[in-house]
């Protein structure tokens, strides 16, 4: 069917898919990285996936377009990831023990063993394909959003539109994340996208729209019989209830299948009750009650990391006068209001704030007896741009030092951790030792049982310490579970905040999946290479930069703003209005020179470069904003007048647009050197990418050809 039986060009078909566009990319990182554990850590390689296909969709933009190479890819996805077939779910379910398990990097459930490269090439057999799958499902966003840029009347407006619709497909994905919406209504709202994108072609439409709905019949289906899956704006969450006697005595809650919290009742009334619970585990060793071994009944307490309540519920028990608790997801605070069977949030003693830890570290003028780090184990990253986990900003030496400025002087301090290595034990030890200049009381509560198992590093006031392990039964515990094996670890900062990795390098696992997304990068471009368009290396140096800009900036603004999905989507929208202020520049000045936009870039990437971050802590949330905007922001402003300045003399081919996509998936890949030399290093890097953008854009000569009359692309169902 020809593009004109669409419409032809109208700037609502290229908003339509513009914004379908963006929305599937957010779906399908937020899917696939939710069902296949590992890319839970690294996001950015389903991202580059996306990247690539819809790169390859503007290359090939003068071609018919098939949308089987949408539909099919999107079904085939659809059934590995939930179809019940048995030798398939236990194929995913081990991806993360054969791609994770090195010494290297920390993954949940995950034991950490000598890298064995017979598992990992079996793992890269199942990834690759997967990644194609992913890649080719966007080429026909591609085409499509590709020819319309073509063949707008406006190009510079046109690209404007592209870049606001594309802002509107994050707000409606953010949306429905907000609402705690699972995937199968993602795909609803995407065939009812694709309905409208698609009305006057009725074959497509009816194809595309079986399509989706199928998708969602699929992913409606669920899990098991007694378990309720939720979909909070970070993850995936299945809370599964535990019954003794007919009963429900407790609740565990996973995330991306791997144990994540749970919900226990240690009320006095249940405890006589169930006593046959607590025979191997006596009630005051259980890990939730040891705090208050240290400080009895303290007058306040900090819990950083709430959960579902179970920390809030024990200070409460232990005689805390009032309690401050701090948890991040807003679907987990909720479930532990509704269901914590010691109804510790509705206490007037608990005041709630919803907030990343770090955040409120950095924003609280309270001081407290007693802070305590409960458990604060994230099993995600905190934005599809960047490889940070959520907790990664809790644990470094400069959040650690803050903390401490909360914690009165006759105070202690608690961090509670899941320890499964020697040298995240290790770090924890220095940390804490670094802070308060003196060794951590460490040890690791018993495991089974009616309880939740950690390792305890208790540091604060040197008396009541002594006060504490002068008791005979406390000091004879210590003996019997102290002494716990660690290994030295690089400690960690705000500039390389990577708790779970053990030293600064580039993991094994990062370089083999790197290798095969080049692989299959180089696979997709050969077969393209009769298409009469070839690679321009200033758009894809273009590209590779403002990659790694935007990872630099979330990084950091999630450092001064907290890690949380309000940030991030805040950030990323303010960022591409930033480019469409630039297109407006542009437009009101198209012979802006080059040189002047080069020369701002590099200039704000000095100052990006030099400005340390503490310096930006600012008491005022405004000023704070402001500042950060300027010293962080402004480089992406340059950047988008250098690209829509390009982007126009190259007449808005599609296949300029499609090596600048090549590129952010190079830029994408390069963003993993943050893990080696640190976050300011992504400046350092982008710079030089962009330096040579300059040099081929010097040395290349001046589109002198008229473009031809671009063939109109033919969607096929």
């Amino acid at each position: 069917m020809d593009i004109q039986e669409l419409g032809g060009f109208s700037y609502r078909q290229l908003i339509l898919i513009s914004l379908l566009s963006l929305f599937v990319e957010m779906l399908m990182i937020r899917w696939v990285s939710s069902e296949i554990r590992i890319f839970a850590y690294f996001k950015n390689f389903v991202l580059v996936a996306c990247f690539l296909g819809f790169g390859l969709g503007c290359y090939l933009c003068r071609r018919r377009v098939q949308l089987m190479a949408m539909v099919m890819p999107l079904l085939l996805l659809t059934l590995i990831l939930k179809a019940p077939i048995s030798p398939l779910r236990r194929s995913i379910a081990v991806l993360p023990a054969l791609l994770g398990a090195t010494v290297e990097v920390h993954v949940w459930g995950v034991p950490a063993l000598p890298t064995s490269w017979t598992g990992m090439v079996l793992a890269l057999c199942f990834v690759v394909p997967l990644f194609a799958l992913i890649a080719t499902t966007f080429i026909p966003f591609g085409q499509l959003v590709g020819w319309y840029l073509e063949n707008s009347p406006r190009g510079v407006a046109a690209y404007s539109v592209n870049v606001l619709a594309s802002l509107a497909g994050i707000a409606a994905f953010t949306l429905l994340s907000y609402l705690h919406q699972p995937p199968w209504v993602w795909f609803v709202v995407t065939g009812v996208f694709s309905a409208l994108m698609f009305w006057r072609n009725h074959p497509v439409r009816n194809v595309l729209t079986a399509t989706f709905l199928a998708c969602a019949c699929l992913l409606a289906v669920p899990e098991g019989r007694n378990a309720r899956t939720y979909w909070s704006p970070y993850q995936k969450l299945v809370l599964q209830p535990l019954y003794s006697d007919g009963q429900i005595a407790a609740y565990e809650l996973n995330t991306n299948d791997s144990w994540y919290q749970q919900i226990l009742n240690l009320a006095p009334e249940f405890v006589q009750s169930h006593s046959r619970f607590f025979q191997r585990h006596p009630l005051d060793q259980n890990a939730y009650n040891m705090p208050y071994r240290f400080y009895p009944a303290p007058p306040s307490v900090l819990v950083l990391g709430s959960g579902m309540g179970n920390d809030v519920a024990a200070a409460l028990r232990n005689g805390a006068g009032r309690v401050e608790a701090i948890e991040i997801d807003p679907l987990i605070l909720k479930l532990g209001r509704e269901l914590h069977f010691e109804h510790p949030y509705q206490s007037p003693r608990v005041h709630v704030t919803l907030d990343d830890a770090r955040s409120y570290i950095e924003n609280s003028h309270d001081q407290f007896d007693l802070i305590v780090f409960s458990l604060l184990d994230s099993h995600t990253t905190t934005s599809h741009f960047t490889n940070i986990r959520i907790d990664n900003y809790v644990y470094t030496r400069e959040a650690l030092q803050r903390a401490r400025q909360l914690l009165k002087p006759d105070g202690l301090f608690i961090v509670k951790f899941q320890v499964d290595t020697p040298w995240i034990a290790g770090r924890l030890h220095k940390l804490l030792h670094d802070t308060f200049n003196q060794d951590p009381i460490q040890f690791q509560t018993d495991i089974g049982g009616y309880d939740s198992s950690g390792r305890f590093f208790v540091s604060g006031s040197p008396e009541r310490l002594a006060k504490a392990t002068a008791e005979p039964a406390l000091a004879a515990y210590l003996a019997s579970h102290g002494n716990m094996p660690m290994e030295s670890a690089r400690v960690t900062t705000d500039d390389w905040p990577y708790f779970y990795q053990h030293e600064p390098g580039l993991p094994i696992i990062v370089i083999l999946v790197s290798i095969a997304v080049l692989v299959v990068f180089g696979w997709f471009l050969r077969q393209t290479s009769g298409e009469g368009t070839r690679l321009d290396f200033h758009f894809l140096l273009l590209g590779a930069g403002f990659m790694l800009l935007e990872a630099q900036i979330v990084s950091k603004m999630a450092l001064l703003f907290g890690t949380t999905w309000v940030v991030n989507a805040v950030v990323v929208s303010g960022l591409l209005c930033l480019i469409v202020g630039a297109n407006l520049v542009y437009g009101a000045l198209p012979r802006i020179p080059l040189a002047a936009a080069y020369a701002g870039l590099f200039l704000t990437l000095v100052v990006m470069y030099v400005v340390p971050m503490q310096k930006l802590f600012f008491e005022s949330w405004s000023l704070r904003a402001i500042v950060a905007t300027l010293a962080l922001c402004t480089p992406v402003f340059f950047a988008g007048i250098i690209f829509v300045s390009s982007f126009a003399r190259a007449g808005f081919r599609g296949s300029a647009l499609g090596s600048n996509l090549f590129g952010s998936l190079i830029g994408g890949l390069l963003e993993s050197a943050s893990l080696w030399f640190g976050l300011k290093s992504l400046a350092i890097l982008a710079a030089i990418l962009y330096l040579g953008s300059a040099i081929f854009l010097s040395r290349s000569a001046t589109v002198k050809e008229e473009l031809s009359v671009v063939p109109a692309p033919v969607a096929n169902p």
